[in-house]
């Protein structure tokens, strides 16, 4: 483990003597704002104020200095210090980033950076830097299958894998393609996750601060709330927690009365949800965002993103029924045998993120809030096509409110249109840390899903 230096520390400490009562924190003297309005936003975030992160998360991330996160690169980055919200799962989360980019693997770690696009630091060759078209043949192959992860996984199929397993001069081992597989899908879900929680670009290496993202012209007028528990709804949010909470006591209290629903209607109520999906989609006043003129090059079809997997008047795939092709007894273990030191840490992170609970919801403390994590859960894993037989879907509309459908699924499928009205929307009561928690279960079952197609087509292809 490498321990943060005391560069790394004296950067912690500048973000912490702008939290109350943190390092060097007198009191907002004129000087202080003055210098806080020259200097500009200081947060990791365009939709949590910067006073939040640090009230919640300061502490947390100072206990946490050890970690090879803060570490690597001798600085704190603003993923960091969001993330370090929830620091138990920030450790699963870098100690699996850590192993895809920083260790030895079947994959020369040029090559890993490259797919992950940070790249000249390891050795790479910048002339692979000109566009996908001057990268070597072999790391061209994988853009089919990045596509299909990004935006549509149930679409790989075992022709894909055999295109890159077959014999020839570029040809992919198992053990390497499993490897990009991993990484492809933890950096689109890491994409999910920036967007989702509005984190900013990184400051200029003298200091000063990164600019803000942009923000719609719908959106200008609707400042971030500086109230600890979000409390932009008033009684009315209030309410709505008191709502959610009774939902799920009645919810618990039926499971623990086992009160079964007969196969047929936990189908029906899942096809029901599926379709719904259809209606969650972005607002139509949200423009289509255009790809970066530098990041074009090594894009092969730009226009080819996200669709609902059922569409109108379109013929669906089949559903993905889960009990048939599991993450516990099919996914972990292929990836056990062939990427042993991956499969081991995606499980833990895979926990950690469905596991992490506080028993706190909003201002109510010592909640058993495992119905609500679940039906988060199951909900992306139904945007992406994926079925529990033995879930009730009729709990996800009973426990999900229409903003954060809305919310979970712009981030999950469409993140470059997340904006801060977005956020704002949903659980208008409830503490930042527990929107960010949000983010980890989307973060978690985005990855999950896409690996779960991938890996299934990869056990098609070797039966």
């Amino acid at each position: 483990m490498i321990v943060a230096d005391s560069e790394c520390r004296a950067e912690l400490k500048d973000y912490l003597r702008f939290a109350p009562g943190g390092v060097g924190d007198s009191g907002p003297g004129e000087e202080q704002r003055e210098s806080r309005a020259r200097r500009g936003p200081r947060g990791p975030s365009a939709f949590i104020p910067v006073e939040e992160v640090l009230r919640e998360g300061a502490e947390s991330l100072e206990q946490h200095l050890g970690l090879e996160a803060l570490m690597s690169s001798g600085r704190v980055d603003n993923l960091a210090v969001v993330m370090g919200l929830h620091p138990d799962y920030f450790t699963s989360f870098w100690r699996l980033h850590y192993l895809l980019l920083h260790t030895d693997g079947p994959l020369a770690s040029s090559w890993r950076h490259y797919i992950a696009i940070m790249f000249l630091q390891t050795g790479g060759d910048p002339e692979w830097l000109l566009g996908l078209h001057r990268a070597p043949e072999k790391l061209r192959k994988l853009s089919e299958i990045n596509k299909l992860l990004a935006h549509r996984p149930w679409l790989i199929t075992k022709e894909h894998i055999q295109a890159l397993l077959k014999t020839g001069e570029h040809t992919w081992s198992l053990a390497e393609l499993i490897q990009a597989l991993v990484l492809l899908t933890h950096c689109h879900s890491l994409s999910s996750f920036v967007f989702g929680c509005g984190i900013l670009p990184e400051g200029d290496a003298d200091g000063s601060p990164a600019p803000q993202a942009p923000t719609p012209p719908s959106e200008q007028s609707s400042p971030p709330s500086r109230d600890p528990l979000n409390n932009s709804g008033g009684f009315e949010s209030a309410r709505d927690v008191e709502a959610l909470m009774e939902r799920m006591q009645q919810l618990q209290e039926s499971l623990l009365r086992d009160e079964g629903t007969s196969q047929e209607e936990m189908e029906s109520r899942f096809e029901l949800e599926k379709s719904e999906s259809l209606l969650v989609t972005p607002s139509a006043d949200i423009l289509e965002p255009s790809p970066h003129p530098d990041m074009l090059c090594f894009v092969e079809d730009p226009t080819f993103g996200y669709e609902d997997f059922t569409r109108r008047g379109a013929q669906a795939p089949p559903t993905f029924r889960a009990q048939d092709y599991t993450w516990e007894d099919h996914g972990y273990s292929l990836i056990q045998r062939l990427y042993p030191e991956g499969g081991q840490l995606l499980d833990e992170k895979f926990q950690a993120a469905y596991s992490l609970t506080y028993n706190t919801i909003a201002m109510h403390s010592g909640v058993d809030t495992s119905v609500l994590r679940r039906a988060i859960w199951n909900y992306i894993h139904c945007v992406f096509g994926i079925r529990y037989d033995d879930y009730d879907y009729g709990e996800v509309n009973q426990l999900l409110e229409r903003n954060l459908k809305v919310y979970i699924k712009t981030v999950a499928c469409y993140p470059e249109k997340t904006t801060r009205r977005m956020y704002n929307l949903f659980w208008r009561h409830f503490r930042h840390s527990e929107k960010v928690h949000v983010n980890l279960l989307l973060l978690e079952a985005r990855m999950q899903a896409a690996l779960l197609y991938a890996l299934r087509a990869i056990t098609r292809y070797m039966t």
